[in-house]
């Protein structure tokens, strides 16, 4: 009895080794991923907690500055955050991201050249390139006859109580200060006063501030016109025919989203596989042709529509990578930029 017993101890032992470890590299079963809304196709998702048995808890951001807060704030543990190019030069000064380990990152060889190396993260060392575009007008031709061109059709007082700007003190900022002929990364407080004003002249003229709602108003013919990003306005020029998108003749912001790990993560070994598989040109393929958002993944748009590939919303012609003005970290600064948007909101 006693060797019996023996012998179904040792094929316990056996079996749960050869099932749960041997031969098979083990997790830990759980990812907490905090992202943009509507900025992934689920079906990634559901595939990789099947392919590696990770269970992912999935929550969504509006702003860069709210998940800033949430990071700083502590008290959570994401292992996964998808944070834009000037909020990831902040997080990194702030010591709130955790430097990449590249040999568990192999398709980091997917993404194209000409968007590694920036100067927001030299080297890559704490984030990779997720979807990138630019700032624009979406406007509806059957409400807007004339040319839009410029970024003097925000203001526009034919158009009063038609327009959406957006909820964002970077990018609605940035875009009156463009306006204006300034850089959106200026430290010259008399400019940036001189587009706070603007914007508070303009502010009768505006429908609503939105983050995502903007979408809904557009397409269904709301509004008149909207700030948007490209790729928000390749999936409404789809849908609505009687949509345009325009990058107006003063200049645009050119944005990177990307993929890093914040302090927050316990698990950094799952959130860089899951990095990794997101770099898949497979599943960067799904996700592009879901979120409709240029991806920095060159492999990937291999595997993508001829139609998308030229789409010109998408990837406009001309080296828009010089073009474009990148956000940058404003450091001390930032505060101007905070009380500015509350004047602007307030007033």
């Amino acid at each position: 009895m006693r060797k019996i017993a023996f012998i179904l101890i040792v094929f316990m032992i056996i079996t749960y080794l050869f099932g749960c470890g041997i031969g098979k590299e083990r997790y830990y079963n759980k990812l907490n991923v905090y992202n943009w809304g509507e900025y992934i196709d689920p079906s990634v998702l559901d595939d990789f907690e099947k392919e590696y048995g990770i269970k992912i808890n999935y929550e969504t951001f509006a702003t860069n500055e709210e998940m800033l807060a949430k990071i700083q704030a502590g008290g959570t543990d994401y292992d996964v955050i998808f944070p834009s190019e000037y909020m990831v030069e902040v997080m990194i000064k702030e010591g709130l991201l955790q430097e990449l380990d590249f040999d568990n990152l192999s398709n980091f060889k997917n993404i194209g050249e000409e968007f590694k190396d920036f100067p927001y993260d030299p080297g890559n060392k704490y984030s990779v390139p997720y979807f990138w575009g630019t700032m624009g007008i979406v406007y509806n031709t059957k409400k807007v006859h004339e040319e839009v061109d410029s970024w003097d059709a925000l203001w526009d007082e034919n158009y009063k109580g038609d327009i959406v700007m957006l909820d964002s003190v970077r990018d609605t900022v940035g875009v009156a200060l463009k306006r204006l002929g300034y850089s959106l990364n200026t430290k010259n407080i008399n400019e940036l006063e001189e587009a706070k004003e603007s914007l508070i002249e303009q502010k009768p003229l505006v429908k609503a501030y939105e983050a995502d709602a903007y979408k809904d108003m557009m397409a269904s013919g709301e509004a008149a016109m909207s700030l948007a990003w490209s790729g928000d306005a390749m999936m409404l020029v789809n849908e609505n025919p009687d949509l345009k998108y325009v990058i107006p003749k003063e200049g645009t912001n050119l944005w990177f989203d990307t993929m890093a790990v914040p302090i927050t993560s316990k698990h950094k070994r799952e959130a860089e596989l899951f990095i990794n598989y997101m770099m898949r040109p497979e599943v960067a393929a799904k996700c592009t042709e879901f979120v409709m958002y240029a991806t920095s993944n060159v492999e990937a748009m291999k595997l993508l529509p001829k139609e998308f590939i030229e789409n010109e919303l998408a990837y406009p012609k001309g080296n828009i990578i010089e073009k474009g003005e990148v956000f940058v970290d404003l450091g001390e600064f930032t505060k101007e930029y905070n009380r500015v948007w509350a004047e602007i909101k307030a007033y």
